[in-house]
């Protein structure tokens, strides 16, 4: 068993300093983040009502940018917003806000957008009258998790496309934080959770992969985030001559896996050591992993 440490999470970053005084694009102005607020009658406080995405800068340069961008356009049309911005004027205050603050590298954005403040505390979207919110917080942040991460399986699943589809990177986050509940109090770091059928799909937060004699192992895609680290793991395989299924397969495969790991934009690639209590592989970062993370880290640098 590997010696067992303190909680991590997949989003865990060395502390920074500088964070503290970070400007916030909030609605068109760049806010201290003390004065970076939103009204209590916010669609997003209110009822999580908005999409968001997450970005990561390498070198000046926002990783992957147009994919974001259609992403969080696609989603938007999806819960019939106006973001209120094209794309230029979204990538232009991306840019602002990253000038502002002095961002050139190890830099994360979350961009977030709601349908606005409402005129009364109930759900009707015609109820929100003034907006969207707009707002991009942006921290620098390297990543630091200290070893790999350890999964539980709980009983949440990623659920049916007619009631959330779990495709839509919304605000409405809660069955997420529910599963990530459960694994942390399973003494675990994140929720491996399971789609409709049982078959094996995501974690609370990334996408998840597996390695089982060389072959890489990922959901069939039907029931998780349509990850954009998960579509470039994917094709690097395809052009690599590393063998890729998207397909069905159990918690039976995964506990005899090789190796495992995450995907995610802020930790790229994060391998796991654990699930349920049993060690995958050597509980370490396995070499086909390792390999995919070189060439990960060649394709955002080229």
């Amino acid at each position: 068993m590997p010696e067992m440490q303190d909680h991590v999470t997949t989003h865990q970053a060395e502390e920074d300093a500088r964070n503290e005084s970070v400007l916030i694009w909030l609605n068109g102005a760049l806010r201290p983040r003390a004065e970076a607020v939103v009204s209590v009658y916010d669609s997003g406080f209110m009822l999580g009502d908005g999409v968001w995405e997450g970005l990561r800068l390498y070198h000046g340069r926002w990783a992957f940018v147009d994919e974001h961008l259609d992403r969080l356009f696609e989603a938007a049309r999806a819960i019939d917003l106006d973001i209120g911005m094209d794309r230029a004027g979204v990538l232009a205050a991306l840019e602002d806000t990253r000038a502002a603050n002095g961002m050139e590298h190890d830099a994360h954005a979350r961009l977030m957008v709601t349908r606005g403040v409402k005129a009364r505390p109930f759900q009707h979207p015609s109820l929100s009258r003034s907006g969207p919110t707009v707002a991009i917080i942006m921290e620098h942040s390297r990543p630091a998790i200290p070893r790999p991460i350890r999964l539980a399986t709980v009983p949440h699943i990623r659920g049916l496309p007619m009631s959330q589809d779990p495709k839509l990177n919304s605000h409405s986050k809660l069955n997420c934080i529910l599963a990530c509940i459960a694994a942390e109090k399973a003494g675990a770091d994140e929720a491996l959770m399971l789609d409709v059928h049982g078959f094996v799909n995501t974690t609370n937060a990334c996408n998840f992969f597996i390695v089982r004699r060389g072959e890489v192992w990922t959901s069939t895609g039907d029931y998780c985030m349509n990850g954009i680290t998960r579509a470039k793991v994917i094709n690097l395989c395809r052009d690599n001559g590393i063998p890729v299924f998207e397909r069905n397969f159990s918690l039976v495969d995964c506990y005899g896996a090789d190796e495992a790991f995450l995907t995610g934009t802020f930790g790229a690639q994060t391998p796991v050591g654990e699930i349920d209590g049993r060690v995958i592989g050597t509980g370490r970062m396995g070499p086909v992993t390792e390999r995919i993370r070189g060439l990960y880290k060649a394709l955002v640098g080229a």
